[in-house]
C-alpha cells in the first residue's frame, strides 16, 4: 500500500491517466452547471406557464444565488476540515434529485401554473444553490492543487453544460413544436436527460476519478504537504495517510486572510466578471430585448449563442500565445468589459436581432476566456492546502459577483410600464 509520504516515489507514473482525468473533469464540470443551465434554457416554458409579472428568469436566479453564496461562504471558512469527497458527492446527488423533482413538477402540473407551483419551483431552485456551493467550491479547491489542465477542463465543462443544454433544448423544442402540449413534453424529456447526466457525474466522481493514477499522485502529494481534505479520496483509492505530520504542516500554511490579501486582485477580477455577465444574462436577454422575427425562439437563441461562445472562450487560453497572465492586463480587460452595458442598452433600443446576437456572443466569449485565465493563473506558487483554500475563496467571490449581478439585473426594469 502506498502512503501519502511516498508520493515522490510515484512521480515517474504521475502522468498516467492524465487524459482520462481531463475528460472526467470536463464531464464533472458539465454536471456542476447542467441542472442550473437546464432551468435557464427552459425560460420560454416558464414564461408560458406563469404571468409575465412573475419575472421567472429574474426571480428564479435571485432565489438561487443567496443559497449558493451563503453555503459556499460557510464551506470556504471551514474548508480545511471538510471531507471533500463527501462534499462533492452530496452536491451531485442533490443536483440529480432536484432536477428529477423539477421534471415531476412539470408532469403533475399538466402545464398549468399558479402561485403554489411557482413557490415549489423556487424551493427546488434553492436546492440547486446548495448543490452548486458544494460542487463548485469543492471541485475547484480539489483541482487547484493538480495540473492546470484539470481546472481548465472543469471550467470548460461548465461552459459545455450551457452549450449542451441549449442544444438539447433547441432539439426538444423543435421535436415537440407541432405536438399537443409539446412545450411541456419537450421540457419533461429535457429534464429527464439532465437528471441522468447528474447521476452519471456522481458515478464518475465517486468511483472512477479517485482511482486514476495521476489523481492519486496529486492527492497524495497534497496530503504530504498537510492537506486533510483529501483523506477520504485517498482511502477510496486504497492509499493510506499517516497522522501527525498533517497537523504540523497544516499549521505552516498561509491563513485564509493572508491568501486573500495576496490574491485580492484575482478575487475582484472574478467578482467583476460575473457582476457584469449576470446583470445582462439571462434576465435582460429574456425580457428586455424586444420582439423580433424569431418570435418565442429569440430568447432561446440568445441563451444558446451566449453558452456556445462562453464554451469557445474557455478553450482559447489553451493557445499559450493567447492566454493572458498579466495581473494588470486582466484587471484592465475586465474593467473595459463594462462598456458592454451601454452597448446592450442601445442595441436593444435601436438595433435589430443580428446585432444583439453578435453582442451576446461577445459577452459569452469574454466571460469564458477571462474566467479561465484567472482561475488557472491564481493558484500557482502555493502548496496543496493553500491552493485548495484559494480555490474555495475564488469561488466565493465568483458566486458573490453572480449574486450582485442578479440583483443589479432588476435595474433594467426601472421606468418600464407594468414591470412589477
Amino acid at each position: 500500500m502506498a502512503t501519502a509520504n511516498g508520493a515522490g516515489e510515484a512521480a515517474p507514473a504521475r502522468l498516467e491517466g492524465k487524459y482520462k482525468a481531463i475528460f472526467v473533469c470536463w464531464v464533472l464540470g458539465i454536471g456542476s452547471l447542467a441542472s442550473w443551465n437546464s432551468m435557464l434554457t427552459i425560460g420560454d416554458y416558464y414564461y408560458n406557464l406563469f404571468p409575465a409579472s412573475y419575472h421567472p428568469s429574474r426571480v428564479l436566479t435571485l432565489v438561487y444565488q443567496p443559497f449558493a453564496l451563503g453555503t459556499i461562504a460557510i464551506l470556504a471558512y471551514y474548508e480545511s476540515r471538510i471531507n471533500t469527497r463527501k462534499r462533492n458527492i452530496a452536491g451531485y446527488i442533490l443536483f440529480a434529485i432536484s432536477t428529477f423533482m423539477l421534471m415531476i413538477m412539470a408532469l403533475i402540473t399538466s402545464g398549468k401554473g399558479d402561485l403554489g407551483t411557482f413557490l415549489g419551483i423556487c424551493a427546488i431552485v434553492a436546492v440547486f444553490g446548495l448543490a452548486d456551493a458544494h460542487v463548485q467550491g469543492g471541485m475547484v479547491g480539489d483541482l487547484s492543487f493538480m495540473c492546470p489542465e484539470f481546472i481548465q477542463s472543469f471550467f470548460g465543462g461548465m461552459a459545455a453544460a450551457g452549450a449542451l443544454t441549449s442544444g438539447l433544448r433547441l432539439i426538444t423544442k423543435a421535436a415537440f413544436d407541432k405536438v399537443h402540449d409539446g412545450l411541456r413534453k419537450g421540457v419533461v424529456l429535457f429534464l429527464a436527460i439532465s437528471a441522468f447526466l447528474e447521476f452519471l457525474c456522481f458515478i464518475m466522481y465517486a468511483f472512477i476519478f479517485p482511482k486514476l493514477p495521476i489523481v492519486k499522485y496529486y492527492r497524495a502529494k497534497a496530503a504530504s504537504e498537510g492537506s486533510k481534505t483529501v483523506s477520504a479520496d485517498l482511502a477510496a483509492a486504497g492509499i493510506q495517510t499517516k497522522d501527525g505530520v498533517d497537523d504540523l504542516k497544516l499549521n505552516e500554511r498561509l491563513s485564509t486572510k493572508q491568501l486573500l490579501r495576496e490574491n485580492i486582485d484575482y478575487a475582484l477580477d472574478l467578482f467583476l466578471i460575473y457582476v457584469l455577465t449576470l446583470s445582462i444574462f439571462p434576465g435582460f436577454l429574456m425580457e428586455d430585448t424586444g420582439d423580433h422575427q424569431l418570435g418565442d425562439w429569440y430568447g432561446v437563441v440568445l441563451i444558446a449563442m451566449y453558452n456556445f461562445w462562453d464554451l469557445i472562450g474557455r478553450y482559447v487560453p489553451l493557445v499559450k500565445c493567447l492566454k493572458m497572465e498579466s495581473r494588470k492586463g486582466l484587471m484592465i480587460s475586465i474593467l473595459l468589459r463594462f462598456l458592454l452595458i451601454p452597448a446592450f442598452y442601445f442595441t436593444a433600443k435601436y438595433a435589430d436581432q443580428g446585432w444583439m446576437i453578435m453582442l451576446t456572443s461577445f459577452l459569452g466569449l469574454t466571460n469564458g476566456y477571462l474566467t479561465v485565465c484567472v482561475m488557472t493563473v491564481a493558484p500557482k506558487g502555493y502548496k496543496g492546502p493553500e491552493q485548495n483554500a484559494l480555490g474555495n475563496l475564488l469561488v466565493v467571490f465568483l458566486l458573490g459577483g453572480i449574486f450582485a449581478g442578479v440583483a443589479l439585473d432588476w435595474l433594467w426594469l426601472i421606468g418600464k410600464k407594468n414591470a412589477f
